[in-house]
């Protein structure tokens, strides 16, 4: 069976998209026989007095209107009773109408179900098949999905089917989830990008601006910071110390004033040293990290607008009670803080990427985010928008049957956050009382304030290697320590587990050239290059260490680890560090360390390996891409990577196996932790603690809330005996589809 869920979506789009409201109907009759492989679709409507009018149909056709009258026939059984019929032979069923101009008696199979909008019977969905055989459960549930999206499409065609213009609309990246309905607002500015190559005589005039222009951006940042922090939490704001930390590197600002002492003109080196670092990061495999180039850009592009003493043009021209869809080549932080948030309901942008600081931003603000929309600049200003970040669309001026279908979504949508915002402070507790440790992941100060707004339990992983990248040099150890201690006293009286530097393959620092690898994935990265510059590593513990003040608290976790020599050299390192810090007078509370099993080789050896840990973290990402010898950003294989694969499940669930056999504490984290399916097959090995992004959180408490632990495990088992990702994929959406929350 194909992935109904996936083909709904497919089909929502396609109808949207067509001309006439005729067309919109067949569209859906045609590929609902094809997803379900049926020979006859029809679609009823209820008229007056009860009669039923065939709309649309694929496998009958007819030469004039065909009605069923109220009441009659296995359609009316429908309609009376509320609910689906589903019958092998429907020829033989006691009411049978035979409908005038329709060849039925060809057709044995029948099923039915019942369109409902307000609680009233407004149409009915049939299919049929030649042989007299029922529906599987599967499909009947799988139909009955349909039809409730169905009836919220048939609830608004028009009494007459009359055409309607083409619908013109936007595919780009899905960044921040949520719908919005606003006027496009342009943000028009020149970039740095296109500064052409020019020289300048006057290098002490130059080099003194370059001083007053680093203090003027500085204080425009504090500004914005402070204006952002009255809207959002302060620690949103603080993602402008990303921002600050790069305006004041030493490194940076020198590549300026050498560039300068050349002979170039002050735009000209501001540009060279913002391509060399942005060029830096594009350059790794890492996507969280090969985005961080769009800060860099953000901060060269407010460096040359207030170089000019201008800044972006934000014409805000709408009455004030209209809503704003912020439109740009590139959107900055900057640009989001100079409009009313009160009206700012969505961004829109030709360029960027889910993980830029402006798509955090927008998951902080709970707008919804398109990136990478390549066209976008064509819309006109005060042009309509429809603005979905679930899938990452936009449509320009939408006709009417398409705008109210979106103000249905998006109504349902704030009742769905309301409820989710209930669950905020509410254990994630199976039925039957399991209890379930739902973490985030972070990287930056920025990702902070998400995880605690969404209720999670503490830190899962928080990713030590982001300020080493930022710098021009390795971080100090105060420095560090600076960091970490903000980052636990946020998540004061919850757990923060913090992975040592994990650089190397995909992740070089710009300032420490591992040299030439022919298989970076597989050579001095993670916790091989830590303990080969153990000094590095010795700095960070110290850092970590000095900054957890409250017992039981920071959990240490160890990247890539594949051998018990590497454990037991980084405990040894850990326990001497201790004393060190102890022997300078400083109050050390020992932490708990552990490591992310992510190589293959770690799996077979955990259970010889548990009397030397505190606790494991399963890396999804990474092992599955271990396992499955399979790179998830190569375009040529990525559609191949799936971490519900059988070989996947059948690893993670040794690795559970192992841990609670010697009672180690397991969690797992990345992208396995968050999609609903895979954490419908988690909860039936039994894990109790996952970690993902903060956005993700409420909807997996959701759905962990609404399952009894039997079913998990029954899927689970069910699963275990599948072939293929496709086929527990298809199952999983099955059983949520079944328990109503196809919203997830």
């Amino acid at each position: 069976m194909k992935d109904v869920i996936a083909e709904l979506n497919r089909i929502v789009q396609q109808v949207s998209m067509v001309q006439s409201a005729s067309q919109q109907v067949r569209v859906i009759v045609d590929q609902i026989a094809q997803v379900l492989a049926c020979e006859v679709c029809s679609l009823y409507r209820m008229e007056a007095e009860g009669r039923m009018v065939l709309l649309a149909s694929h496998g009958f056709e007819a030469a004039r209107p065909v009605e069923i009258p109220a009441g009659k026939g296995l359609v009316g059984l429908v309609v009376r009773t509320r609910h689906v019929v589903n019958l092998a032979n429907g020829l033989k069923h006691p009411e049978y109408f035979h409908v005038a101009d329709l060849v039925e008696e060809r057709f044995k199979s029948f099923c039915g179900v019942p369109l409902v909008s307000n609680g009233d019977v407004i149409g009915v969905l049939v299919v049929q098949g030649r042989y007299a055989r029922k529906l599987s459960a599967r499909h009947e549930a799988f139909l009955s999905t349909l039809a409730a999206h169905i009836a919220l499409l048939l609830h608004r065609l028009p009494l007459t089917l009359e055409d309607v213009p083409p619908q013109k609309h936007y595919a780009g990246v899905a960044a921040a989830p949520g719908i919005a309905i606003g006027h496009a607002l342009l943000c028009r500015r020149d970039s740095l990008a296109n500064v052409a190559t020019s020289f300048d005589g006057n290098t002490e005039q130059n080099l003194q601006e370059w001083q007053a222009l680093l203090e003027r951006v500085d204080e425009d940042l504090r500004r914005e910071r402070a204006a952002l922090g009255e809207l959002v939490s302060s620690e949103v704001a603080n993602m402008f110390d990303a921002y600050q930390m790069l305006l004041f590197d030493p490194t940076l600002s020198e590549r300026v004033r050498a560039a300068i002492r050349e002979g170039y003109a002050l735009p000209t080196a501001i540009k060279m040293a913002v391509q060399h670092y942005a060029d830096l990061f594009r350059a790794m495999d890492d996507e969280y990290m090969k985005a961080r180039h769009e800060d860099v850009w953000h901060l060269g592009n407010k460096l040359y607008h207030s170089y000019h003493h201008r800044h972006p043009e934000i014409a805000i021209q709408a009455a004030e009670h209209e809503a704003i869809v912020l439109i740009g080549e590139e959107i900055s932080v900057s640009d989001i803080a100079t409009v009313p948030t009160k009206r700012l309901k969505a961004i829109v942008s030709a360029r960027g990427s889910r993980l830029s600081h402006t798509a955090i931003l927008a998951n902080a603000l709970g707008i919804p985010a398109v990136m990478g929309v390549s066209a976008i600049l064509e819309v006109a200003e005060q042009e309509m928008l429809i603005v979905d970040g679930f899938e990452g669309m936009v449509y320009a001026e939408p006709a009417d049957t398409l705008l109210e279908e979106f103000r249905g979504l998006i109504e349902r949508e704030r009742h769905m956050e309301a409820g989710l915002e209930k669950l905020r402070d509410l254990p994630a507790e199976m039925r039957g009382g399991r209890r379930v440790h739902l973490l985030s992941n972070s990287g930056l100060l920025s990702d902070i304030s998400p995880g605690l707004k969404q209720g999670s339990e503490g830190i899962g992983l928080f990713r030590t290697e982001i300020p080493f990248m930022a710098s021009e040099t390795f971080p100090t150890e105060d420095e560090q320590y600076r960091l970490y201690r903000r980052v636990l006293e946020h998540y004061r009286g919850k757990p923060v587990t913090m992975r040592t530097l994990d650089i190397g393959g995909d992740k070089p620092l710009p300032y420490y050239s591992v040299g030439y690898e022919e298989n970076p994935a597989l050579g001095w990265r993670g916790i091989r290059f830590a303990l080969d510059n153990v000094q590095i590593l010795v700095t960070q513990l110290r850092a970590m260490l000095r900054a957890a003040r409250e017992p039981g608290q920071l959990h240490i976790m160890l990247p890539m680890v594949s051998s018990v020599e590497e454990l037991l050299t980084c405990r040894t390192l850990l326990d001497d560090t201790e004393a060190q810090l102890r022997d300078e007078g400083v109050d050390v509370h020992s932490p708990r360390l552990g490591i992310m099993i992510e190589v293959p080789a770690a799996i077979s050896q955990l259970s010889k390996w548990c009397p030397h840990l505190d606790f494991v973290s399963v890396g999804s990402n990474d092992l599955s891409q271990y396992l499955l010898a399979l790179d998830r950003n190569n375009p040529r294989v990525a559609a191949r990577y799936d971490h519900v694969h059988p070989a996947v499940l059948t690893e993670v669930k040794r690795i559970v196996d192992a841990a609670r056999s010697c009672a180690l504490p397991l969690s797992i984290c990345g992208e396995m932790a968050a999609d609903p399916v895979s954490v419908l097959l988690l909860l039936g090995m039994g894990v109790d603690r996952l970690s993902m992004s903060s956005a993700r959180l409420p909807r997996v408490k959701l759905l962990i809330r609404n399952l009894e632990e039997g079913l998990a495990e029954r899927f689970l088992q069910q699963a275990l005996m599948l072939d293929s990702a496709a086929e527990i994929r298809a199952l999983g959406k099955q059983v949520i589809a079944e328990h109503a929350l196809l919203s997830l």
